[in-house]
């Protein structure tokens, strides 16, 4: 179903928010993102009206969410939950097990094909094949076979690596945590306990966050684009999401 403007309530609401392919288009790069122009007023106006109650949900690492949405430092999850900071600015890190040796692993097969690009972050590795769709059986497989020979050799105090398919890559994580846990650890924070959560994503990495907010958050989530999907609800593209928020603000500064 299409998701309308009036199915969200800047008052009882939290929102939670993916980036990449979500917030913004998807870049044969991942460096190479551009927020749309009004982007960061937009989400500044969203925050005031919600009094806080605005996360971001990604796959990346919280740093180069600050540098895309600077001079905003909104609370936000990165690596999938990894790491998070709450809405007083409080960075919290579980353990991760070192990346190194997936590094070491998958570095002679990418070296074999143009295109392929590691983003290494911390407990994640990304191997991106936007550049060469035609390897992305090639690469979930030396993904696959990375992880199940370093897994014997990962100290046993930190967790171990659970492999994640999304649009163009395929990622290993740490096992600890995923997005459904970064928005339960929210909601029972302020100034988002007591809110119906909201988790807008585009991918198959954002899965877990539509399970926990409609199974255990009482909540709606939201998919972006096209794909099989948990997720009740539906918009197009970015664009249509920027246009849903920018209503609902219109609608709230009438109220």
């Amino acid at each position: 179903m299409s998701l309308q403007t009036h199915e969200y309530d800047f008052a009882a609401d939290a929102l939670f928010l993916d980036f990449d392919g979500t917030l913004v288009n998807l870049a044969p790069e991942p460096e190479s993102v551009v927020p749309a122009p009004d982007l960061i007023e937009m989400l500044q106006q969203v925050q005031t009206r919600a009094n806080g109650a605005l996360a971001v949900v990604s796959g990346r690492p919280v740093a180069q969410l600050d540098h895309y949405l600077a001079p905003l430092r909104l609370p936000a999850a990165g690596v999938h939950g990894l790491e998070r900071r709450d809405a007083s600015g409080r960075l919290v890190q579980l353990a991760a097990p070192a990346t190194d040796p997936l590094m070491e692993r998958l570095a002679s097969f990418v070296a074999r094909h143009p295109g392929l690009l590691l983003e290494p972050k911390r407990g994640a590795l990304a191997l991106h094949y936007r550049k060469a769709p035609h390897l992305e059986q090639a690469c979930i497989e030396a993904m696959n076979y990375a992880v199940s020979k370093v897994g014997s050799h990962v100290d046993a105090r930190a967790p171990g690596f659970t492999v994640l398919r999304g649009k163009m890559v395929v990622e290993a994580k740490a096992a600890l945590a995923d997005k459904g846990d970064a928005i339960a650890a929210f909601m029972r924070e302020a100034p988002f306990a007591g809110r119906r959560p909201v988790f807008v994503g585009d991918d198959v990495t954002d899965e877990a966050g539509f399970n926990w907010v409609q199974t255990l958050g009482g909540g709606l989530g939201v998919k972006i684009g096209e794909g099989e999907s948990r997720a009740q609800m539906r918009l197009d593209n970015p664009a249509a999401l920027h246009q849903w928020l920018e209503q609902a603000l219109r609608v709230a500064s009438r109220g």
